[in-house]
């Protein structure tokens, strides 16, 4: 008697995310999304279950993060490798967000959508989004920056970076020199138990969140439908030609940048790769949020791909906050686009300071829906655009995320690729490392 194979999840994730979306979008045109009954579905039903999920995922990238760049880093082996690693990872990082922002900037300097917004429509969306703006733009001006925002990278007080989304950055640097720490120790029995009670943490987040995964296909069910039924597609064709150039220039990036250098810098097939991360892909469209698609991202490493766990566990845990293409390309294409809606004429200066911060940008902004927001703001004021402005994208800026979301997850993948070719499956054990009987 043979036994039905279960289908994948990345295609029952597909069949979650088009329920969604035509069952919303249906529930759009038909009732409305003012309707009561509407209300009492989105308020009581599908928003609780899809922040539920988040709160689950989210609830474990902390040890996970912690443990996968522990370990990553310790199965190195050597401070050599993790030199060389590192140096190659930030290299390709700021050749792709540099590549993707000069990408985005001639997009929009071409296309040039702010010139074309109805100024009506403009006024409503901005007094529609007054509160949320002036919101934004007092987080962002009690962002660090400049010599600051370096100096807050290292923490000084871990357990505090780590109960703060704002600072993971400041987590990831401590988890990086707990990792440093652990290869320059000498090898003893308890650094050896030490490791491998990180590595044990390591396997039992993995093991809660492949729990909470399963739960994925119903929660993009409700993620799509409360996008397709509050918004619809009236927004999106009302702000058409922005909201073209940002996916178009998101989608020349996904799909001729990366295939690219994946083919030239790194001699890996293109159609391989896409094939094998289409579930984290999936998974990033849906959520909007790299962290919460960092355990996919892993496991499509170790199983679609077969990349060496010490490189992905690595770059991918990294790249999760400081690797962000698609962040990058948006943040560049709004402040260009907020400026020819204003007639803010920018000098070529000010558009290179624009490409310079959004790469740094890209680097510094948290791996969370809408995280990009503060940093689009805080460019704005450093150009001479008002930051209020920002109230124009607010009502498309969800769809806009899921897409520079994807961008931001594959090109994770992407480099952690590149980085992994040469590099052994098996790194050398440090010298004096304890045999294990």
């Amino acid at each position: 008697m043979s036994t039905r194979k279960p289908l994948p999840l990345h295609w029952k994730i597909a069949i979650g995310f088009l329920a969604g979306l035509v069952i919303g979008l249906s529930v759009h045109y038909s009732a409305g999304s003012d309707a009561a009954w509407v209300k009492s579905v989105i308020g009581y039903v599908t928003q609780p279950f899809s922040t539920l999920f988040l709160s689950l995922i989210f609830m474990l990238i902390v040890p996970l993060l912690f443990s996968a760049l522990v370990v990553g880093v310790s199965e190195m082996g050597d401070v050599r490798s993790l030199g060389r690693i590192g140096w190659r990872t930030l290299a390709y990082t700021v050749l792709m967000s540099g590549t993707a922002v000069l990408i985005g900037l001639v997009l929009v300097g071409l296309v040039r959508p702010g010139a074309g917004v109805d100024p009506v429509l403009a006024q409503q969306l901005l007094s529609e989004s007054a509160e949320r703006a002036q919101a934004i733009v007092r987080d962002s001006q009690s962002q660090a920056s400049g010599i600051d925002m370096l100096l807050s990278i290292v923490p000084q007080n871990a357990v505090r970076a780590a109960s703060d989304n704002g600072t993971i950055l400041a987590l990831m640097f401590f988890s990086l020199m707990f990792g440093i720490g652990i290869v320059l120790s000498p090898a003893t029995p308890a650094l050896a138990a030490l490791k491998r009670g990180i590595e044990g943490l390591f396997e039992v987040s993995m093991t809660l969140i492949g729990l909470v995964i399963r739960l994925a296909p119903y929660a993009v069910f409700c993620f799509m439908f409360n996008l397709a039924v509050l918004f619809g597609w009236d927004l999106l064709i009302r702000l058409g030609t922005y909201v073209l150039v940002v996916v178009g220039a998101l989608a020349i990036h996904l799909f001729l940048v990366y295939p690219a250098a994946l083919k030239f810098l790194g001699g890996y097939s293109p159609a391989k790769f896409f094939r094998g991360v289409q579930e984290a892909m999936l998974m990033a469209f849906s959520t909007a949020s790299s962290n919460a698609t960092l355990p996919t991202a892993l496991r499509v490493a170790d199983e679609k791909l077969g990349l060496p766990r010490h490189v992905s566990r690595f770059v991918l845990t990294i790249g999760a906050t400081a690797n962000q293409n698609g962040t990058a390309l948006f943040e560049g294409v709004t402040v260009i686009f907020l400026a020819q809606f204003f007639g803010v004429d920018l000098s070529l200066g000010q558009q290179f300071l624009v490409m310079l911060v959004c790469i740094l940008g890209g680097i510094g902004t948290a791996g969370v829906p809408s995280g990009s927001l503060p940093v689009v703001a805080l460019i704005c004021a450093m150009v001479g655009v008002p930051a209020e402005g920002i109230g124009l994208v607010l009502g498309v800026n969800h769809f806009l995320d899921m897409c520079r979301t994807t961008v931001n997850v594959t090109g994770d993948l992407a480099i952690a690729t590149l980085v992994s070719q040469g590099e052994s499956h098996r790194p050398a054990e440090p010298a004096g490392a304890v045999e294990q009987a």
